[in-house]
């Protein structure tokens, strides 16, 4: 098997879960964190929904910017306020993510990709190790996002077995 049909068989399982994870997001609390020191319930459901996109970030240009010039931007920022967007950008990304992976060779994932921040690059690491550390952020963030819903009061679906709402297993 090769890094991208493992990469995209991963990809493949984790969509449906954050997918679900989204359709649950309330509308009209965007604003809402748990703690002062929380990101935002609206921004952290928008980068969720985004971050498979980043895939194609990894693959196709050598870095990312996370501090670029004025007037330029590396990923699409505009608010996402409704499940129904959330879902839309989510299967956008991950449509996008699958198509590059899987077109994508073990040798190109083997070549080094650096993150960028103030000038300085924070990380330079092999597209294979970033693309894996991307599935892991995803999980962790989609993981705060189920937090958020079970205090906000909106159903926790299944992720990788059952929850208090949604006794299926993922």
């Amino acid at each position: 098997m090769t890094l991208a049909e493992l990469f995209v068989a991963q990809l493949e399982a984790e969509a449906p879960r954050t997918r679900k994870a989204l359709e649950q997001v309330p509308e009209g609390r965007d604003d809402w964190k748990p703690h002062d020191k929380s990101m935002p319930f609206g921004r952290l459901a928008g980068l969720v929904a985004r971050m498979p996109s980043w895939f194609a970030l990894i693959v196709k240009q050598d870095e990312l910017n996370l501090t670029p010039p004025p007037g330029s931007s590396n990923v699409d920022m505009k608010p996402l306020r409704t499940a129904k967007e959330l879902v839309e950008a989510h299967d956008a990304a991950v449509a996008e993510a699958r198509k590059v992976l899987q077109g994508v060779s073990d040798e190109h994932l083997k070549k080094t990709w650096k993150l960028i921040a103030g000038g300085n690059v924070v990380n330079a690491s092999p597209r294979e190790i970033v693309v894996r550390d991307t599935f892991m952020h995803l999980s962790h963030h989609r993981g705060q996002l189920t937090v958020y819903l079970r205090l906000l009061g909106a159903k926790v679906p299944a992720i990788y077995g059952p929850s208090a709402d949604d006794t299926s297993f993922a």
